[in-house]
């Protein structure tokens, strides 16, 4: 049975199906009109042609996908009853959507005038270069005039940034930011009742109900798409509903979607619930899931085919076409000719796409990820605030006139500044307020800057960074704080797969700008293990247009944050900042008392390049020591001690910038040294020394120096005294650089 249902066309099925059951029906009065709901005849059928044309594209994308004309076949058939969201919401009501919400999407295009979502999707299943979403670099629903967001979640890590949007909207309003959209919208966020398992899905509605719990407006469309599927896996009977409505802080809708006329006002209701109450409404809409989960999907591996008939025969589309035929909108024929007309429109459409051009280079495929207007950004950089605005926040004590400061202090001067500088700049975490932080980085900027800018989150990283990424989206400057950098890798995505990825996977239309702040590395002389001295920095190396800073010194890190935020206004990029909790006290460099570590702060209008090093000892010759963070001081003072000792002249270059590494000044100073020794306190492998040593030995076409590096042993740190064991240190650092150059202790 098994063998002979898999010859089975099911689409070709399905297509068959619409064409006879409209041809043999026969029309009933139904016990409710259009009339009754108050819905307008021309209304309904256009919401029902945006399923129609949705139906179509997903036949088409089976179809052509055998002929390598179309490469992405998730489609939406089954879940057309989406297209009511395109018309109930607003095209200013910013959408998060759900991978099957093709519907959705033509429905919502008719706000606007110009668009063709059909072509648009075309443009998009054949990868083209014109695809007006991405470019041609995934198949994603966007539109910048639509107010899509593009999205690649397949497990809901989209929900955190759609209910940081969602707080935004009101929040804007409360620092008299100006918002790109209107004061009432609400934010729109589909997804599958598979994704709604997901960690991420959960940590999102907590959020919501958390914040609603305490009146702060959360204006949040959550759409539940439930076919009863996550690919093959089955949804447990009732489990979304069980589980969802009476969950607290959220008001729960449930609405079949399988019925275009009786869900349309429910789910007008639950639009105007959320965009008039301004809290967080759960809409349950039953779906069903027809020509399985993608065009290589066979489902007759996890499904009857009496499952399958039973899905097929809930078809919305044909429950769609039997209201038309019984209130009488259209006659049979003429039904099939709008039905024919939709097949016919998406095949041209296909047509037209394929002979567009697609992505031919390296280039074209890079030019959205990580744009850096160079010119713009040194100018923003060293933009002072206004008088006024400086005078409310420092007063008459500037902070360039203070007596020099460590790395915590001098971080907490400028992102005084920034808050000075960005009216729309926001400073939040866990802590971060009226506590000052774990640390006391962010002391005193509560008291100063109003709680509507400087404020403590939950404790939940997915969140912070979704609300990161809700805050940028409409418009403010978010500098989030994240307690340690092992905290950090729990939302590891919200960075690496969403807010990193916008502009590349929106073509440069929309943008999520943020400076991230995260304490980490190591040497805190054993308290606290692994959580607090955690030093992988290989998960920041490989996320693809990330700028991810590391400042030793406080006047490096002033400086070095204003250029971030500089990053963000004029190039839109997402940038983070690791800041050695180790350097964050300390004061002294060579000996005890010295004040070697304490800097004063930068002049506001002094420019703190991206990428730029800082390199000690210029002159020197004899050994390269390359290093970062905590490996600063370590290494000058063991170039000290080799200079007292055996008069070598030792250069140390602080990188400062560990993504992207800047190859070009690594290999000059390297070449004007004899010898190159890398201090990573990473871990051996992956760490940032390989790219070091080999952007020096892919330069080297006339031989490279001798060169070696001292790392972090591949392990955990322990907790204790055993934490000095697995980490580079002082001595290490000396016993390399003598062994490379041949000298004794």
């Amino acid at each position: 049975m098994a063998g002979s249902a898999k010859k089975i066309d099911r689409a070709a099925l399905i297509d068959e199906r619409f064409v006879s059951v409209v041809s043999e029906h026969q029309p009933a009065a139904p016990e409710v009109t259009l009339a009754d709901a108050g819905i307008a005849p021309d209304d309904f059928l256009e919401v029902y042609e945006s399923q129609l044309l949705s139906r179509h594209l997903d036949l088409l994308a089976r179809r052509l996908r055998v002929q390598n004309r179309v490469f992405y076949t998730i489609g939406s058939a089954g879940h057309e009853g989406n297209a009511l969201l395109g018309r109930l919401t607003r095209h200013t009501d910013p959408a998060f959507l759900h991978y099957r919400s093709g519907a959705l999407m033509i429905e919502r295009s008719r706000h606007v005038g110009g668009i063709d979502p059909v072509y648009d999707t075309a443009l998009s299943f054949a990868a083209s270069a014109e695809d007006p979403a991405s470019g041609g670099r995934h198949k994603v629903w966007g539109s910048r005039p639509l107010w899509v967001l593009p999205q690649t979640s397949t497990i809901a890590s989209h929900l955190p940034k759609a209910f940081g949007t969602a707080l935004a909207i009101d929040h804007g309003r409360r620092i008299d930011a100006e918002l790109p959209i209107p004061a009432d919208a609400i934010a729109l966020c589909s997804f599958g009742d598979a994704s709604l398992n997901h960690s991420t899905a959960q940590g999102a509605l907590n959020a919501a109900a958390w914040a609603a719990h305490q009146g702060i407006p959360v204006p949040l469309l959550l759409v539940c798409e439930d076919n009863g599927l996550g690919i093959s896996v089955r949804t447990p009977k009732d489990w979304v509903q069980r589980s969802m409505a009476e969950r607290y802080g959220l008001e729960y809708r449930y609405v079949d979607g399988l019925d275009l006329a009786q869900a349309w006002t429910q789910v007008q209701d639950a639009v105007s619930a959320c965009r008039e109450r301004r809290r967080p409404v759960f809409l349950h809409l039953r779906t069903v899931r027809l020509l399985g989960h993608a065009g290589t999907d066979f489902e007759v591996d996890y499904r009857s085919e009496a499952e399958l008939a039973a899905a097929e025969a809930s078809d919305p589309l044909l429950t769609g076409a039997r209201r038309i035929l019984d209130e009488g909108l259209l006659e049979p024929d003429a039904l099939l000719a709008r039905y024919e007309a939709a097949r016919e429109r998406c095949g041209e459409a296909a047509e037209r796409a394929h002979h567009r051009p697609r992505l031919n280079s390296v280039a074209e495929v890079m030019a959205p990820l990580a744009p850096t207007h160079l010119s713009a950004l040194r100018a923003e950089a060293i933009r002072v605030a206004g008088a006024e605005a400086r005078q409310r926040a420092f007063g008459d004590l500037t902070p360039e006139s203070e007596k020099p400061a460590n790395l915590a202090g001098n971080i907490n001067r400028g992102l005084a500044e920034l808050l000075a500088k960005y009216p729309q700049a926001l400073v939040f975490g866990e802590d971060v307020a009226q506590k000052g932080g774990v640390y006391t980085v962010t002391r005193g900027l509560h008291q100063r800057f109003g709680a509507a800018r400087v404020f403590n989150t939950l404790l939940d990283e997915q969140t912070i960074l979704g609300l990161a990424q809700g805050y940028s989206n409409m418009g403010l400057l978010p500098i989030p704080e994240i307690q340690y950098l092992a905290y950090f890798h729990n939302a590891c995505d919200q960075i690496r797969g969403e807010a990193s990825s916008l502009q590349f996977f929106s073509d440069g239309r929309f943008a999520n700008p943020m400076v991230v702040r995260v304490a980490g590395l190591g040497y805190q002389k054993g308290f606290g293990g692994h959580f607090h001295n955690d030093t992988s920095v290989t998960a920041l190396r490989d996320i693809p247009g990330l700028i991810v800073a590391c400042p030793s010194r406080g006047d490096d890190a002033a400086g070095m944050l204003r250029t971030l935020a500089a990053a963000g206004v004029t190039s839109g990029r997402v940038s983070m900042m690791i800041e050695p909790i180790a350097l964050y006290m300390t004061r002294d460099l060579l000996e005890d008392g010295d004040g070697g570590w304490l800097f004063d702060y930068p002049s506001p209008d002094t420019y703190f390049g991206l990428g730029q090093p800082r390199i000690y000892f210029p002159f020197a010759t004899d050994l390269l020591i390359v290093t970062y963070g905590n490996g600063v001081p370590m290494s000058l003072r063991v170039a000290q001690e080799l200079k007292q000792h055996h008069d070598i002249a030792v250069r140390v270059m602080d990188l400062r910038w560990l993504v992207p590494l800047n190859e070009s000044a690594i290999v000059e100073q390297a070449q004007a040294c004899e010898r190159v020794l890398v201090v990573d306190e990473g871990r051996h492998s992956g760490a940032l020394a390989e790219g070091v040593l080999a952007a020096i030995v892919e330069a080297g076409d006339s031989g490279t120096p001798p060169m070696a590096r001292v790392c972090g042993a591949d392990t955990f740190t322990p907790l204790g005294p055993a934490a000095a064991l697995v980490l580079p240190d002082e001595a290490q650092i000396g016993a390399a650089a003598r062994r490379l150059l041949g000298v004794g202790a």
